[in-house]
């Protein structure tokens, strides 16, 4: 996020577009709820009528991956109408002119019809946001999770710019991550062409840097993302793997090739709390520890780093996850023959150099020394208090909000996107556009909430969302069991006859094994980020051929 999350009370419109909000972040909804009591606008952008829909001013439900489209068209009357922040784009930014040209075609009427916004609902959002003193946009994986997912956040940056939008409190673009400490993984590296801190692995320079300290030789080029290890596992090219913290089994897309890809790996790890659906192939289970086990930081989707601090001790054998990595590495490290072994490092005493790291703190210390963003960070000052990155030196205290003076690149680079449909559209065959996300009672693949009887009782199983004039058309009624059905496998689900969903548009949650939303979706990939197409791809609906029948069993 380039700004903080309590400046969001502060914002006097925002703008949330591919993010369920109210069930996914419910804290950073209470924010948006207490600046709409002070008097800020809300436009909502999504398919689905969800809960924080019911409180917008205008509710965009454009059809499912044409983000690029409505937005160009919001700042097509912007521009029209003369909203934009002159002296911003004059004195902060460039490739304004070439921006204009691509708008220019995005008339609302065009918008419309691509979408399916009426278009003076565009022109209204259009006047909220750009006529707001301070405009918050913030978006989540309805953004991300498409072929065009890097196009759609381009389009939101330059949303932003054009409206003066960034660097200021209360403004900024803002995405929210899927997890509680999915900021921090991306912000330690756990990424396949980034070091820590974003330092590029293609820089020399940053190269360089890591080697020195760890004294090893590290590869030049970037690695595989998640789904491209899959593929490549599949075709033989990985023989193992390690999944930490980690559930493909239903998290991936396709998981039926999902499948396929982990039965032909030689070997397989993986460490978790739990046996999950990935851990039942593995050969070798590696018990880590919960939250509430372990000791350490975890970094907040708004760049807020925060101690977590030990409640119990690990449970039923398990051991922290750093001991775990640490102990695996001194093994590794010891089995390897003359031509395997790394170089010896410039500073023999160095704790990576040996796995000999003694406390979290220790391996916080280190992040401080090779990451700048971070090198303010340690144990002593985060036990005052949390510390938002970037936070270079031990006096400074923090940045509650990005680019207030100049951006990182210098000017603010406007990125002209033209629309481009989804990978994969309805056709006679597959009539029905499917999009996927999560809901209130049940988290990401169900490995913790589905043990909690409590959660379960709420929302005990999987269904799927069917408009009510697409239920009559099939003949459908309310709960019955039908197929689901793509051109990657099917699944037999409960149907939940609802308006929350438009004509022709269908939703299903990913939670549940047994009715696995992502056994029907596309592995196509951003080109850019890599990032599947997990929020478009076509189905169709079947009645169930017998009474009590199940779908395809992916496991």
């Amino acid at each position: 996020m380039t700004n903080s999350i309590p400046e969001i009370e502060e914002a006097t419109c925002i703008f949330v577009i591919g993010s369920n909000t109210t069930e996914q972040h419910p804290l950073v909804a209470s924010r948006i709820y207490r600046a709409i009591e002070k008097g800020a606008s809300l436009i909502v952008a999504d398919p689905r009528e969800i809960q924080i829909s019911l409180f917008a001013h205008v509710h965009l439900r454009h059809r499912p991956g044409t983000d690029v489209a409505l937005l160009n068209g919001i700042m097509h009357v912007i521009l029209e109408e003369g909203l934009e922040d002159k002296a911003f784009i004059a004195e902060r930014t460039e490739g304004f002119e070439e921006l204009k040209l691509v708008i220019a075609t995005y008339t609302p009427q065009r918008v419309e019809a691509i979408t399916g916004v009426p278009a003076e609902q565009i022109i209204e959002a259009a006047q909220l946001y750009g006529r707001a003193e301070r405009a918050s946009l913030i978006y989540a994986m309805g953004i991300t999770q498409h072929t065009t997912g890097v196009d759609n956040v381009l389009s939101c940056a330059n949303l932003a710019m054009l409206t003066g939008n960034v660097g200021r409190p209360s403004t900024g673009v803002n995405p929210l991550r899927g997890q509680n400490n999915v900021q921090g993984a991306c912000d330690m590296g756990s990424l396949p062409d980034v070091y820590p801190g974003y330092q590029r692995v293609d820089n020399p320079e940053a190269r360089a840097r890591f080697e020195e300290a760890w004294g090893v030789g590290l590869p030049d080029g970037p690695g595989l993302s998640v789904v491209e290890m899959t593929n490549a596992a599949y075709e033989g090219q990985i023989k193992a793997m390690y999944v930490v913290a980690e559930n493909p089994m239903l998290s991936d897309p396709d998981v039926n090739h999902v499948r396929h890809a982990l039965k032909a790996l030689e070997f397989l790890v993986v460490q978790d709390i739990f046996l999950t659906e990935t851990a039942e192939f593995a050969d070798v289970v590696l018990p880590g520890v919960s939250f509430a086990e372990k000791d350490g930081t975890f970094t907040a989707t708004d760049r807020r780093v925060q101690r977590v601090r030990q409640a119990i001790p690990p449970v039923g054998g398990a051991r922290q996850d750093w001991e775990i990595v640490c102990e695996l590495a001194k093994r590794i490290k010891g089995s390897e023959g003359p031509e395997g072994t790394p170089s010896a490092p410039s500073d023999a005493s160095a704790p990576f150099s040996n796995w000999d790291y003694s406390s979290p703190a220790e391996i916080m210390a280190e992040i401080a020394r090779l990451t700048p963003t971070y090198g303010g960070i340690s144990f002593e000052r985060l036990d005052q208090g949390s510390l938002l990155w970037p936070c270079r030196t031990a006096e400074d205290p923090g940045t509650p909000y990005l680019h207030k003076e100049r951006f990182s690149r210098g000017l603010g680079k406007f990125s002209p996107v033209e629309f481009k449909e989804p990978v994969e559209l309805p056709d006679e065959e597959y009539p029905l556009i499917l999009t996927t996300g999560r809901i209130m009672f049940q988290y990401h693949t169900g490995t913790m909430t589905r043990r909690s009887p409590k959660l379960v009782k709420e929302v005990s199983e999987g269904y799927v969302e069917i408009n009510p004039a697409d239920a009559r058309n099939l003949s459908i009624a309310q709960g019955e069991r039908i197929r689901v059905i793509s051109r990657r496998g099917e699944i037999e689900i409960a149907t939940r006859i609802t308006p929350r969903v438009d004509r022709g548009v269908v939703f299903i949650p990913f939670h549940f094994a047994e009715a696995a939303a992502n056994v029907l979706t596309i592995a196509a990939l951003d080109p850019v980020a890599k990032i599947p197409e997990y929020k478009v791809c076509a189905v169709r609906v079947e009645r169930a051929a017998t009474e009590g029948s199940r779908g395809q069993d992916y496991r």
